[in-house]
């Protein structure tokens, strides 16, 4: 059936890459890499786990009430998370312990630490963002927003948020007290899934629903804001026929400035926006692409293969982490340097 033939084209690992032991047990919300190739895993399974990568090593696991949406590194052996059940936990892995600094009255959507100002920012379904002093268990701050928040980007000071109703709303996480400093809406006429913002801090990139991704200049002069631009992606054309999936996951590449997406199509593509090139497209993954994660040197690209429900409930492959090893052909543009 079709499912087995997917599963049989898709369920190759290559010599560059590995698979994670002991994933979890339900859809994979987020995985985020740390220092010491540390990477953090949040799940539907109502975990947040926590591997060792470069020793294929599960080192401990986090239990929450409910499903666990989104999750962060504070430090080396200190993290956050949150999900369904709305509350902001942060854990310390030397010691095994969490605690709860806060809640949100609905789903915690997104998780964040921000070095810039050392505190912890959520966005939830209730509308609201809130900034956090985990060493005092309190918010420090709160913004309504106009719709729920799906998701959030962030590079030091600034902070990219996407609502539903395909807002998008810029701050200065230095000075939220000032009120936002712009709103927009998303380029694309479809539900925001994602958005990154560039290292370099000029822009963002922002996915939707509809296999389609937009960048976006932070500048409002005229001459930045013509450099803007959307293209379609993660389509498959099958006997005349092009299936158009959802884009989940983006993560750049800190040092060069490029970007790899993820599909519900199964494939990542890792983009050189600068040049609006295509530099590679990795092999077809057995299911969805629900998340990504470039260490911080770029060399290692963490990939959560696992079914976001795009096609209801039915028959589909276990959740599984790929952790692969990418070469400077896979992501460093040819006008770098």
């Amino acid at each position: 059936n079709e499912y087995k033939s997917y599963l049989s084209m898709s369920s190759k690992v290559e010599s560059q890459e590995f698979i994670l032991n002991n994933p979890p047990k339900d859809g994979i919300s987020n995985v985020t890499f740390g220092p010491n190739n540390f990477l953090l895993v949040s799940s539907w399974d109502s975990t947040t786990r926590l591997y060792d990568t470069m020793n294929n090593y599960l080192r401990t696991t986090f239990d929450h009430k409910d499903a666990v949406l989104d999750c962060s590194f504070i430090t080396a052996t200190t993290a956050i998370a949150g999900g369904l059940d709305g509350q902001l936990k942060i854990f310390d892995f030397n010691t095994g312990s969490d605690r709860i600094i806060g809640h949100h009255q609905a789903a915690i959507k997104c998780v964040e630490w921000n070095s810039e100002v050392n505190l912890a920012v959520t966005g939830s379904w209730d509308k609201f963002v809130k900034l956090w002093d985990p060493r005092a268990c309190d918010c420090v701050h709160t913004s309504e927003h106009p719709d729920r928040i799906y998701t959030m980007g962030m590079t030091d000071e600034v902070m990219v948020v996407g609502t539903a109703g395909r807002r998008v709303l810029i701050w200065d996480i230095r000075n939220m007290k000032v009120g936002v400093s712009q709103r927009r809406e998303s380029a694309l006429k479809f539900m925001t899934r994602c958005i990154r913002c560039f290292p370099n801090k000029k822009g963002y990139v922002l996915s939707s629903c509809e296999g389609r991704v937009a960048v976006e200049y932070l500048d409002t002069n005229p001459d930045s804001q013509r450099k803007k631009y959307a293209f379609k992606c993660h389509r498959i054309k099958e006997e005349g026929m092009e299936t158009i999936y959802p884009v989940n996951a983006i993560s750049f590449h800190k040092k060069y400035n490029t970007f790899a997406t993820g599909g519900c199509d199964g494939f990542v593509n890792i983009w050189d926006s600068e040049n609006k090139k295509r530099l590679c497209q990795l092999h077809r993954l057995p299911t969805s692409i629900s998340s990504l994660s470039f260490n911080e040197d770029g060399t290692m690209l963490a990939i959560a293969s696992s079914y976001t429900y795009e096609f209801d409930d039915k028959e589909h492959p276990a959740d599984q982490i790929y952790i692969r090893h990418v070469n400077d052909s896979e992501t460093r543009p040819k006008s770098f340097g």
